[in-house]
């Protein structure tokens, strides 16, 4: 059984749970707290993490995919472009993943991110700049391919105090940005 002391959900995931429809695809998706948010609103849901266990008291699911796979290594598993109507991501950053989880997107599909950002080191771990993102970098990373509908930059107190940034943005209907 999973730790689940961390299932809240991101107030920020929740917030923006409703902007798209079709499958969700949960990355990092550690105990599987945006898994069972997204889950309870009747959505098929592929939850992905290197280690799965804290998941294990959804096997068997009807709409959830439980995917354990590296998303880092040279060989990580890649989502399929045009497949999901939300990417959500807390906590997690590898660089190399995010156009692939913005081509994931499906037409009318949001991406959904929230993680920890330079300045961060101030309040603790993570500290290393390697997963933190640096000014503007959600923005730029969706950039002339989805439309940004809303964006958040800088120190939150809650859950603890942290520097993050928060980016909710869609992919255009027929490929056309809105």
């Amino acid at each position: 059984m999973g730790n689940h002391s961390s299932l809240v959900p991101s107030p920020w995931i929740a917030r923006f749970s409703g902007v798209s429809d079709g499958p969700v695809l949960d990355v990092a998706c550690g105990a599987g707290r945006h898994a069972r948010l997204f889950l309870g609103l009747g959505r098929d849901v592929t939850a992905i993490d290197r280690d799965v266990s804290g998941l294990d008291d959804l096997a068997g699911t009807p709409g959830l995919t439980i995917i354990e796979a590296d998303l880092e290594g040279p060989d990580a598993w890649r989502p399929e472009a045009g497949r999901y109507g939300t990417v959500v991501v807390a906590n997690y950053l590898w660089r190399p993943l995010l156009p692939a989880l913005v081509e994931a997107l499906a037409p009318g599909g949001a991406l959904v991110y929230e993680t920890f950002a330079a300045g961060n080191e101030r309040f603790g771990k993570p500290s290393n700049p390697d997963f933190l993102l640096g000014p503007g970098e959600l923005l730029a990373a969706v950039a002339g391919k989805l439309t940004v509908v809303a964006y958040e930059a800088g120190e939150v107190s809650e859950p603890r105090p942290a520097v993050v940034q928060r980016i909710c943005a869609v992919r255009g209907v027929g490929g056309v940005v809105l």
